[in-house]
């Protein structure tokens, strides 16, 4: 807790336009620390009491709130009386008794802005009408139109979701074509031969460092079906270019990669002693759909209700789609452990965790 170093009452945080300050209530000082102080008084008053604060000859009598130190106390090089303040090196904090921050000169006002042309204004008013439509949309919009690309239609019909407001990308998805290019290379060269292929490429609980650990990444190319290479590839389409726009090429690559591995370890954990094979994709693509999610929450979705002759377009957030497929997933993985399934939904769930890390470790960028 830190303390007023003139009455040692106890100092109230307090969050100002320009930072985080330490007040107290009995006698008006504060504390502030130096980087806060430069937003508040002019770059080089506080530039010259650090540097005087540093210097061992200055007088030092009281404490430091924080650390407990003794302080120096300096002066600002500044014509005309200023007060004293007091300058704690170690924690990079100034002290203020009352009133004592407000006689110091503060920061020159900026320069205005130059006035828009109308053009501009129009762009950001109708921007800023956009943002307001978005935030004001239901949660789940039965009745939607259908998305203006035909070819989207296709995807619907097999129950997948369908990207409606497509942001434009700052550059070409080049991982994400590159990745989808190599898993289909694979799986296609190994339908010829898939039971061979499968035998000797993919995950084996029971036996995961075959040919030293490779097959925790072969598994990731090979694929049981064309329909299964189909989807998963659609998925890592859809949603691995906008989050590899976001996240960059590297980190995005590498957020596949321990998607991938992650689901391979959840699987693996929970079901140690299967024989079952497994192969697929759809572990790292997990990762990319939460961070995705996560990423873009009110990213619109669309989807196709489909009862016998019945058609209707639903259009969701992405955080509505996503919630929905984690619970579907982790229904799925109770079957999985019964042995109902030999869908790994627990790879689903290990890549997903890894997803969600992903976003926890890049979401100040």
């Amino acid at each position: 807790m830190f303390t007023c170093p003139s009455d040692h009452a106890p100092l109230t945080r307090a969050k100002s336009p320009y930072g985080v300050v330490w007040d107290c209530p009995k006698c008006g000082g504060r504390a502030v620390g130096v980087g806060v102080a430069r937003r508040v008084l002019r770059s080089d008053v506080v530039t010259a009491l650090w540097v005087a604060g540093r210097a061992a000859d200055r007088t030092r009598s009281r404490t430091c709130p924080a650390c407990g130190q003794l302080m120096a106390e300096v002066r600002a090089p500044v014509n005309g009386p200023t007060p004293a303040v007091d300058v704690c090196p170690r924690c990079h904090l100034l002290w203020f008794d009352a009133a004592e921050l407000e006689a110091l000169p503060a920061p020159p006002a900026p320069p205005p802005e130059p006035e828009l042309p109308e053009a501009a204004r129009e762009i950001l008013a109708a921007a800023a009408a956009e943002h307001i439509a978005a935030s004001s949309r239901p949660p789940v919009a039965v009745g939607s139109e259908p998305p203006e690309e035909m070819w989207k239609i296709l995807p619907a019909l097999l129950g997948m979701p369908v990207e409606y407001e497509t942001s434009p990308l700052s550059r070409l998805p080049w991982a994400t074509w590159l990745v989808a290019a190599l898993a289909a290379g694979v799986s296609l060269a190994a339908f010829g031969q898939l039971d061979a292929a499968v035998s000797e490429w993919a995950l084996l609980p029971t036996a995961p460092w075959r040919h030293g650990g490779a097959t925790l990444l072969t598994s990731f190319l090979l694929h049981g079906s064309l329909f299964h290479l189909l989807s998963n590839m659609y998925f890592l389409l859809v949603f691995g270019d906008n989050v590899e726009d976001a996240m960059g090429k590297g980190a995005y690559l590498l957020l596949l990669l321990a998607a991938a591995l992650a689901g391979d370890a959840l699987h693996i954990a929970f079901d140690p002693r299967s024989e079952v094979p497994v192969v697929g994709a759809s572990g790292g693509i997990s990762g990319i759909i939460l961070y995705y999610a996560l990423r873009f929450p009110r990213a619109r979705l669309g989807l196709l209700l489909r009862i016998f002759l019945y058609f209707r377009w639903v259009n969701v957030p992405a955080y509505a789609y996503v919630g929905f497929w984690l619970l579907l997933q982790a229904i799925l993985a109770g079957q999985q452990l019964a042995g109902l399934t030999n869908v790994s939904a627990l790879a689903h769930l290990g890549g997903a965790a890894a997803g969600v890390a992903g976003w926890l470790l890049t979401r100040r960028r």
